[in-house]
């Protein structure tokens, strides 16, 4: 395959591979035209993988994430799955790569075993690498071409951007994950947020006061209305009745957190779920992910945590993160309250602006809300924020023909919602109506807590 890979490269390096026209098609998309666009999402995968190692790109520690260099050669495999392979006369880079970068769509064909990603040594990451840019001069040669592009193949590249704008966080999240079993704690990047913000900061009493803001109840509009992008999920446009609420005005800190774990909240089943409280049991949890206790005087508990900066001390004003639904549940009943629907996160920030921590900040971490402002804060971006509501369709949703159908549909069962995104989630992949979804037992994500509580 070395050949092919070198051959691949030299034909690129030779054709007209930057070839544009005055017709080439505008997206409507922060006024970037198709091309620009698609670059910048492809261009970004990359840019994330430029401090790792070699060695950092085959990483698999469990079933549940991927190595960073599958999601390279799946978001590639993508396009050409569902793009490139129904243009006439296209020739697919490798025979073999439907089958191993194929993740779930079983109308596509086979999968390579997911729990047997990490084991891929071959392809090398430099032939990963020749794949996209393969992928890339063919998709960009379609962009330019007045004659072959159509509206479906438009629609198409703009969902496998935004389908690689997932992969991207997951490629932190998985990296992060990987990485947290080494002992010596492998720093990702350096950290990128102001000194106050540093976990061992001695800063504090600097954060939002904690309260809770009331909405009133009604019939209301749920999902994505109007033109521009979404995913099949976020529709159809619904209506639905919603009582009288009120929701907190940030997010959950790890020192509000650290006092449900000092009052014993890990070992008192009346706050649990039944099976919240047999994950607890049965997998021996007493606190976060990527939480560890260096101290063993509970009058003053010392916990770290490790992060994709590095390892160190906990900074007790940024939000608590990486809490499974079960966790986020439990503290919630500690604390009186409860976890929000997403309606109700919905509602509470409609007409906000999408601001908070995205990864363009680079902090690669939730951090502190401190504002003047006496609303909702913290509704996007830092952390990924559960909801009470179980993952399923929206009145009237239909499954999109074909195999683009397999991307949301199937997955609507013994799953939760979460909304507003995460520190390591792109800012212009957000909207208002995004609904992420994983089981309740996952917190590998950026995950974070919002409480709520009846009028």
């Amino acid at each position: 395959m070395t050949s092919t890979v070198e051959s691949v490269l030299q034909s690129l390096r030779q054709e007209h591979g930057n070839k544009q026209h005055e017709g080439a098609h505008e997206i409507v998309h922060n006024s970037e035209s198709l091309r620009q666009y698609y670059q910048r999402i492809r261009q970004q995968s990359l840019k994330l993988c430029n401090d790792l190692e070699i060695e950092d790109f085959e990483l698999q520690a469990d079933a549940f994430v991927s190595p960073t260099k599958w999601h390279l050669a799946h978001t590639s495999w993508f396009f050409e799955t569902f793009i490139l392979k129904n243009i006439p006369d296209y020739q697919v880079f490798h025979p073999q790569f439907e089958y191993l970068f194929n993740s779930y769509y079983n109308t596509v064909g086979k999968q390579y075993p997911r729990d047997k990603r990490g084991l891929m040594s071959r392809p090398t990451v430099q032939e990963v690498k020749a794949y996209r840019q393969y992928v890339d001069h063919k998709l960009l040669a379609l962009i330019d071409s007045e004659v072959d592009v159509s509206k479906t193949h438009i629609d198409l590249v703009i969902l496998g951007l935004n389908h690689e704008q997932q992969h991207q966080e997951l490629m932190l999240t998985d990296l992060k994950y990987n990485l947290s079993f080494n002992p010596l704690y492998p720093i990702y990047a350096k950290a990128k947020f102001p000194k106050d913000q540093a976990p061992d900061s001695e800063q504090s009493n600097a954060i939002t006061p904690l309260k809770f803001i009331e909405f009133g109840g009604g019939i209301y509009n749920f999902g994505k209305k109007g033109d521009g992008f979404s995913f099949d999920n976020e529709i159809p446009r619904h209506q639905a009745l919603i009582n009288d609420f009120r929701l907190a005005n940030r997010l959950v800190t790890n020192a509000e957190f650290c006092q449900f774990i000092d009052d014993g909240g890990y070992q008192d089943p009346q706050y649990w779920l039944a099976d919240g409280w047999a994950w607890v049991q049965n997998n021996k949890i007493e606190g976060p992910l990527y939480w560890q206790l260096e101290s063993e005087d509970a009058k003053q508990p010392q916990r770290y945590e490790f992060r994709l900066t590095g390892y160190g001390q906990l900074h007790p004003e940024q939000p608590v993160t990486h809490v499974s639904f079960y966790e986020a549940d439990a503290y919630a009943r500690w604390a009186g309250k409860r976890l929000p629907s997403e309606y109700e996160w919905e509602v509470a920030s409609k007409k906000r602006n999408i601001e908070g921590t995205f990864v363009e900040s680079q902090s690669f971490h939730p951090l502190v809300v401190k504002s003047s402002d006496e609303g909702m804060q913290q509704l996007f971006g830092d952390c990924w924020q559960w909801t009470q509501s179980s993952y399923a369709p929206y009145p009237g949703f239909k499954t999109p023909a074909g195999a683009v159908g397999e991307y949301n549909g199937k997955f609507m069962c013994n799953q939760m919602v979460l909304r507003g995104g995460s520190c390591a989630t792109p800012k212009d992949h957000l909207r208002l109506t995004y609904r992420n979804f994983f089981y309740p037992q996952d917190r590998w994500q950026f995950t974070g807590i919002r409480l709520a509580e009846d009028v």
